[in-house]
C-alpha cells in the first residue's frame, strides 16, 4: 500500500494559505483558504469524505468560524465531491457550466478511479453561478473569480487575490503531472494560460503539486504551453493519416512529457484534439467514460488512485 505525506497548510500572504496535498495525482488536489472577519472563504474541496473533514478541520484551525462560502475553479469530483459538507446557506460560487457539468457528471470519477475508500459522497453543485467574471469582497481584501474556459474544462475558473499576488490556478496547472483536457479545450489551454501570465502571479498554487513562486510559474507555463503544442501536433499528424487516438498516443509514447505523472491523458487529450479537428466546438461535452477505456489501454491496466 503506498503511503503518502500528509496534507500541508501553509501560509502564503497574511491569511492566505495553500492546502497542499501529496502527491498531486488522480484526486490528490490542492484547496485554499482565505481568513474572513467571521470564518474562512475556501477554494475548491477535495475527494474523499476523510480527506475533506481533514481540510475543514485545518480551516477552522486558522479561522474559526463557519466557511463564508466556497469557491469551485472547476467540477471534477476531487475538487467539488466535499461541496455537500458545507453548511446550509452556505453558498457555493462556480460558472455556469461548473454547475451543469457537476450535476451532468455526477460520481462517476469515484466509478473509474475506484480503489479509494470515498466515504459518503453526495452531488451538490453550485448554487450561486457567474459568466465572465465576479468579485468577492473579504473587508479589504479582493477575491477576483475569472472565467477562462473551456481549457481544462468548459468551467475553469482562476481565483486571483491582486493585493497579495497570489493565484490559484486550479487544474490549469499541474505541476509535476500531465494537463488532463479531454473535458476542456486543447485550443483553449494556451489562451488559459496566456491569461496567468497576463496577471503575474508572485505565487500560484496549482490544481496538483508543489506551490510555484517567482521564476517557478513562468517556467511551469512555459513547459505546460509546450506540452499543448506536442499534443496539437500528435493529433494533427495522426488524425490526418485516420489513426485512432490510441494508436496515435502509443507512436508518440517516447516523448520529453512521458516521465510526468499520469502520462495515460495523452489519450484523453488526444480524444479532445481529435474532436476539435473534427469541427466540434470548443468545449463540446465528450463523457469521461467514453475515453476511460483507452486511458485504461495506454497505462496498460486499471489506473491507480491513491486518495
Amino acid at each position: 500500500m503506498t503511503t503518502l505525506a500528509p496534507p500541508e497548510l501553509t501560509e502564503l500572504a497574511a491569511g492566505v494559505f495553500a492546502y497542499v496535498q501529496p502527491d498531486g495525482s488522480w484526486m490528490i488536489n490542492n484547496t485554499g483558504v482565505v481568513a474572513g472577519e467571521t470564518g474562512p472563504l475556501l477554494v475548491d474541496m477535495t475527494s474523499t469524505e476523510a480527506r475533506n473533514r481533514a481540510l475543514l478541520a485545518a480551516a477552522a484551525g486558522v479561522c474559526p468560524g463557519p466557511p463564508l462560502a466556497l469557491v469551485n475553479t472547476h467540477h471534477h469530483g476531487d475538487h467539488t465531491f466535499g461541496n455537500w459538507l458545507m453548511p446550509a446557506g452556505t453558498p457555493i460560487i462556480g460558472h455556469v457550466h461548473c454547475r451543469e457539468d457537476v450535476l451532468a457528471a455526477g460520481l462517476v470519477a469515484a466509478r473509474v478511479l475506484a480503489g479509494p475508500d470515498y466515504g459518503h459522497l453526495e452531488v451538490r453543485p453550485p448554487d450561486l453561478t457567474f459568466t465572465g467574471s465576479m468579485t468577492l469582497h473579504l473587508g479589504d481584501r479582493q477575491v477576483e473569480l475569472i472565467h477562462v474556459g473551456p481549457a481544462h474544462t468548459r468551467s475553469d475558473v482562476l481565483v486571483w487575490l491582486p493585493q497579495d499576488r497570489v493565484l490559484f490556478a486550479g487544474d490549469l496547472a499541474f505541476a509535476g503531472g500531465q494537463p488532463f483536457l479531454a473535458e476542456g479545450s486543447l485550443a483553449g489551454y494556451p489562451g488559459a494560460l496566456t491569461r496567468i501570465r497576463e496577471l503575474q502571479p508572485e505565487i500560484m498554487v496549482p490544481g496538483h503539486g508543489p506551490v510555484c513562486r517567482g521564476a517557478e510559474i513562468p517556467a511551469l507555463l512555459d513547459d505546460l504551453t509546450d506540452y499543448a503544442a506536442f499534443v496539437d501536433a500528435v493529433a494533427r499528424e495522426h488524425h490526418r493519416a485516420g489513426r485512432p487516438p490510441l494508436e496515435a498516443a502509443r507512436a508518440a509514447a517516447d516523448n520529453r512529457f512521458a516521465s510526468w505523472q499520469e502520462s495515460e491523458r495523452l489519450v484523453g487529450n488526444l480524444h479532445r484534439a481529435y474532436s476539435e479537428l473534427d469541427g466540434n466546438p470548443r468545449g463540446t461535452r465528450i463523457p469521461l467514460d467514453s475515453v476511460w477505456p483507452d486511458m485504461v489501454a495506454f497505462h496498460g491496466g486499471p489506473i491507480g488512485c491513491f486518495a
